[in-house]
């Protein structure tokens, strides 16, 4: 199936110096990005689908690097359903399994954590609730997993793992499974700052993260209890091969300070825009959104940097194919503009002053999966689908 996106206004292509893209139309076929150049070249009679973005924004789609997926659209922590494909309205076009920790009843042997993380990456190969891609299925790390586990595991299609949740009598305790876990080619992410449920450690530290170094410090600005001050110096400035996640159901004002810190440092690259959802915070289909207009409007970040801790940094952190407008990437865009009554003229504008951009249309594998948000307000420009092919999924099957 073949999409094209024709006039296009501003846009972010997703790579480090988060450019735009070159042109102002894209080209889909068979669910991966065709061509990139100008309106004037496209023929909308050879495309099955044709969304015409009427000068509003593209920009690759959000990819929200720390959601607690359990089984299906459903969240047993907060006892709702369909937060998944409600996160499709607000941008988020791929979410990352933070563990399925909330599942009642979670098995903590090693036979039984191999078996959840397998269980649910195998549940979402297939299943995209509203078209969303979720990498599900990460193990959590508990006393006794040796290389073996880890291997086998990842013979059976496991890549990620948590570590903060396991029967360890310390953060230290969790450096050779840590070690174990990279050895097998495994992206490990450590639960950072306080403890979020019973049970946990009470809080892992700095010395912790640097002790151990996993990929990925999970909500380094708190989940929800941040680092100190000191700790957020010393993990950006001793840490330079941890990746700092930054999510909404933290501490703002710990964010705005591991973002100065980052970008003194020139480890912009490093920093990811994430939820930590559904947790006690709750479900927030905006937290992506929201995150960015914080970040951007009351910290140090550009607009253009927030879209690229929501995208392409999140990309080569995970060594995803989407996050990125380039040939040969997956094709996921998110269609937005100024909201309506807003002072700013686009949508990058409205993060900057932190008015929440309205969304118009939403397209994951080269398939438009709607074209009006039921979470955002309405938008200046609302992109057209101005030639209708298959009709959009939301959530079925997607085989």
């Amino acid at each position: 199936m073949s999409l094209a996106i024709i006039n296009i206004g501003d846009s972010v292509s997703g790579g480090h110096d988060g450019a735009p893209i070159n042109g102002d139309a894209i080209v889909c076929d068979l669910g991966t990005i065709a061509w990139i150049g100008n309106t004037a070249d496209v023929d909308p009679a050879e495309h099955e689908t044709v969304v015409d973005a009427a000068g509003s924004t593209v920009l690759p789609g959000l990819i929200d690097s720390h959601v607690h997926s359990t089984f299906g659209d459903y969240t047993p922590r907060q006892n709702t359903v369909g937060f998944l494909e409600s996160y499709v309205h607000g941008g988020t076009t791929s979410v990352i399994s933070a563990s399925e920790v909330h599942v009642p009843g979670r098995p903590k042997d090693v036979e039984g954590v191999k078996a959840l993380a397998v269980a649910a990456n195998r549940c979402y190969r297939d299943y995209r609730p509203g078209g969303m891609r979720v990498h599900a299925g990460s193990i959590i790390l508990e006393p006794g997993l040796t290389l073996e586990d880890f291997q086998e595991i990842a013979r059976l299609g496991v890549w990620l793992a948590k570590a903060g949740f396991g029967a360890f009598s310390s953060p230290s305790a969790y450096a050779p499974v840590i070690a174990a876990a990279k050895a097998a080619g495994i992206k490990v992410m450590f639960h950072t700052g306080g403890g979020s449920i019973p049970g946990s450690l009470n809080k892992i530290t700095v010395d912790a993260l640097l002790e151990t170094r996993p990929q990925i410090s999970g909500h380094c600005n708190g989940g929800p209890t941040a680092l100190s001050a000191e700790e957020n110096r010393r993990l950006v400035t001793e840490g330079h091969d941890i990746a700092l996640q930054l999510v909404h159901a933290g501490n703002l004002r710990s964010a705005i300070h591991i973002s100065e810190l980052a970008l003194e440092q020139a480890q912009f690259h490093r920093i990811m825009i994430a939820t930590d959802t559904p947790t006690g915070t709750g479900v927030i289909p905006l937290g992506m959104l929201r995150e960015m207009a914080e970040l951007t409007s009351l910290g140090p970040l550009t607009p253009r940097q927030a879209v690229l801790a929501a995208t392409g940094n999140v990309a080569d952190v995970y060594d995803l194919n989407s996050g990125k407008v380039e040939v040969g990437r997956d094709a996921d865009f998110v269609i937005l503009d100024a909201p309506l009554g807003s002072d700013a003229d686009d949508a990058l504008g409205a993060f900057a002053i932190g008015d929440l951009p309205g969304i118009s249309t939403v397209i994951t594998d080269g398939v438009v999966r709607l074209t009006k948000s039921r979470n955002t307000p309405t938008p200046k420009r609302a992109a057209k689908l101005t030639h209708a092919g298959a009709p959009a999924l939301t959530a079925e099957l997607v085989h």
